[in-house]
């Protein structure tokens, strides 16, 4: 029952969250957003005293299940390895700790997330790398299928589904999703909890805790037959049949290892009074089980190669979809429309909430949850060197409406603290510039106004462009006091490639 259990609980998890990130209808993450809030890293950073107890009070109580149920990359991993384990019974076989390898990506992360880069650290970040693999490489499909129904739909004259823009919103971070989608799969295919139990932080920092855990795997010498069966089939490598221990530290309590014991002898629970104690594993102990040969190197190889080609060629084909959604965009079918071009920004913009450049880079893991439940695509993974994948604003594609505080809802570690819309409306991300040899105004000699038109604060009014002559045609004058840095101007301004008008961020956000 503990496997079955197990399985049923992470299989609802897992699907829960990763509707979460690819949900384009806005409004699963009314139900759902609580899930990235019970992730261990993103409630560690946001301070969320309470769900950081009740993971440690957790493990301390039932071991590493928050491995195998909570965490979407340990229950991924597990899926990948069940693929390989129908085609390859029994094919484990234990390993040392890799203690060095352990501890020294576990200082990794930390001295990369103590001195802000954090490019470097989300990379080892569990949830965000989950994150972003559904982000890039799963949402795209799922919503090139929606856009399918959407068209059944409207052919039967139904609105139950509508279309929505499919678009490469990152190459270097849709590279890195892939990768990682190929690295981690590689490893779990191959090893199964490899990754988990060797690079994860977070699956280190448990690993502590998982050592004094009430709860453990145990085996009764008086049932055992010694089959070995146990070892083969422990995808942590944590049995040692050989000099009859167990690392609980490494186990995720999967419970694969009891449902393969033919024999009963192997039992969940707490440890017997020291006088039956003998008959049970304790602490790093476990009885003596003989070893079953463990499989050849050339048969942990069969059907890596394959594997390896199958994940790299689902990478390719959701970037191709996603760039075969690029249509060119025409005015009354006579002339192409230029698509804008990114504003070169000297400070980047990061969103409503986010308090300031620096507290946004020091709390965000670049889980991308904020740049999928986004309305308005207005949130894309930045490029730079120090904040690569982390969320940056841009205003191609829509503008940061007032009323919307979407990101601040769904971000799990507060680097995007809660905020009302009343707050939202006071908050100022930056100020809009006016760059006059790209205004329509000057440049095709035409009335516009498009900027001051579609300005929610009333921050630019329409001036003559000569102040001699009233009656000259007028441009944009921007009063940078009541300018929030929502982006609107920008978005609705006519020029192309480049806008006559864009936003320049703050480093500190500020109320006005």
């Amino acid at each position: 029952m503990l496997k079955k259990a197990r399985q049923v609980l992470a299989a609802v998890v897992f699907v829960l969250i990763t509707l979460l990130f690819v949900d384009v209808s806005g409004l699963l993450h009314e139900w759902l957003s609580w899930l990235a809030g019970i992730q261990f890293l993103p409630a560690l950073l946001a301070l969320n005293v309470g769900v950081v107890a009740a993971i440690v009070a957790l493990t301390l109580v039932f071991g590493r299940i928050y491995c195998s149920v909570i965490c979407p990359l340990g229950v991924m991993q597990d899926l990948i390895s069940h693929l390989h384990s129908r085609r390859k019974k029994n094919r484990f076989s234990h390993s040392p700790e890799r203690k060095l390898l352990r501890y020294g990506f576990l200082v990794l992360f930390v001295v990369a997330m103590v001195a802000g880069v954090g490019s470097l650290a989300v990379l080892l970040a569990p949830y965000s790398s989950y994150g972003r693999m559904a982000e890039n490489l799963l949402r795209p499909v799922w919503a090139a299928g929606n856009n399918v129904l959407a068209s059944l739909a409207e052919r039967a004259d139904s609105y139950a589904f509508y279309s929505v823009d499919v678009w490469v919103k990152s190459l270097p971070t849709l590279i890195v999703a892939a990768v990682s989608l190929v690295v981690i799969g590689w490893l779990a295919w191959r090893g199964g909890r490899t990754y988990c139990n060797t690079v994860c932080p977070v699956g280190t920092v448990l690993s502590w805790l998982a050592r004094f855990s009430w709860l453990k795997v145990r085996v009764d010498t008086a049932k055992c037959n010694s089959c070995g069966l146990c070892e083969r089939n422990c995808k942590a490598s944590c049995i040692d049949s050989k000099s009859h221990q167990i690392d609980y530290s490494r186990c995720v309590v999967c419970g694969d290892c009891i449902g393969k014991c033919h024999q009963v002898a192997l039992r969940y629970g707490k440890a017997l009074p020291r006088s039956t104690s003998s008959q049970y594993g304790e602490g790093n102990e476990a009885t003596p089980i003989s070893g079953v040969a463990a499989p050849s190197p050339r048969e942990r190889a069969g059907g890596e190669a394959s594997r390896r080609s199958f994940l790299l060629g689902a990478a390719m084909a959701t970037t191709a979809a996603a760039l075969a959604q690029g249509k060119k965009k025409v005015d009354g079918g006579l002339a192409v429309i230029e698509d804008k071009l990114p504003a070169e920004r000297s400070t980047p913009l990061t969103p409503p909430g986010s308090l300031s450049a620096q507290h946004f880079a020091q709390h965000c893991t670049a889980c991308q949850l904020c740049v999928a439940q986004c309305p308005n695509g207005v949130l894309r993974p930045s490029a730079g060197l120090l904040t690569m994948m982390q969320p940056t604003m841009s205003f191609e594609r829509g503008f940061c409406r007032p009323e919307c505080t979407r990101c601040s809802e769904v971000c799990p570690t507060d680097a995007i603290k809660p905020i009302t819309r009343a707050d939202k409306s006071a908050i100022q991300i930056g100020h809009a510039v006016w760059i006059k040899k790209n205004c329509v105004v000057l440049t095709d000699g035409v009335e516009c106004g498009n900027c001051a038109r579609h300005c929610p604060t009333g921050a630019i009014t329409m001036v003559p462009s000569d102040p001699a002559d009233p009656a000259s045609r007028k441009i944009p004058a921007i009063n940078a006091e009541r300018c929030i840095g929502c982006g609107s101007c920008e978005y609705h301004c006519p020029s192309r490639p480049f806008s006559a008008i864009y936003v320049e961020g703050h480093e500190l956000h500020r109320i006005i």
